[in-house]
């Protein structure tokens, strides 16, 4: 199963979903897989020491002597590997448009690592470019992260339609896994608003787990820890692992 983790608008809590929700399926004994296909390499900044790699996923899609098995490195936490990037891949955007097979590259270039896990989970950059269309094409399904703010919803339509575009041609099988409401704070009246709005929005296919507000969060990557080790007793440590139960009984 390919999770990608996909909103065009930054700050979401895209990577704080990415990061812990593979966390959270590895610490219950699934081998797992967190591709970093972000430039800005905030995924793989949280578990490992970007100074020390050598390869990314960039050369891993560019270069034809290197796979991405070659680029994968372990995590600190048992059962979760991790194919990581850096700022190098902000150039694939530009070598992509234009190939016949741009879209389809992530989806080739990964399909001999995938049988070795049982969940691989995609960081995506803020954008519906290139990069992000390969994530889709290679994924089974599409998990949307979706901030308790003001501006929640805008820009939605325009993921559902590229969501779309990819099931009519490039990837009929790909899913809508579910709408998580993060960056939430119970307190607020506007909050409590917007989550309603996005409940009218997307019904059954939002998550009962809302990811609330939360220094932890914030805190862990810094450490080079997910939450569960990092402060498991915490309020985001228990939304995460109760996300991920949702994720692996919706699948």
């Amino acid at each position: 199963m390919i999770i990608a983790i996909t909103n065009q608008k930054g700050g979401v809590g895209k990577t704080t979903t990415a990061i812990n929700l593979a966390a959270a399926v590895a610490t219950k004994g699934f081998k797992t897989l967190l591709i970093d296909l972000d430039p800005q390499a905030n995924s793989t900044m949280s578990y490992v020491d970007p100074r020390a790699l050598t390869r990314s996923m960039y050369d891993a899609l560019v270069t034809e002597e290197c796979s991405v098995e070659d680029v994968i490195v372990q995590s600190p936490l048992d059962n979760l590997s991790i194919a990581p990037s850096r700022i190098s891949l902000a150039k694939l955007e530009s070598k992509l448009i234009g190939d016949l097979d741009g879209p389809y590259r992530l989806k080739d270039a990964i399909k001999d690592v995938i049988p070795k896990y049982d969940y691989v989970f995609i960081d995506t950059p803020p954008t519906l470019g290139m990069i992000t269309v390969n994530a889709l094409v290679a994924s089974t399904h599409v998990l949307v992260p979706i901030q308790s703010s003001y501006f929640a919803l805008e820009g939605t339509d325009d993921l559902l339609e590229t969501i779309e575009k990819i099931k009519a041609r490039p990837n009929p099988n790909l899913q809508l896994l579910g709408v998580v409401i993060t960056m939430h704070d119970r307190r607020t009246t506007l909050a409590r608003d917007i989550q309603e709005q996005i409940q009218q929005v997307f019904g059954d296919m939002l998550f009962a787990t809302t990811i609330s507000k939360s220094i932890r969060l914030e805190e862990s990557p810094a450490y080079k820890e997910s939450i569960f080790t990092f402060a498991p007793r915490s309020s985001g440590a228990m939304e995460y692992y109760s996300l991920s139960e949702e994720i692996l009984a919706r699948v």
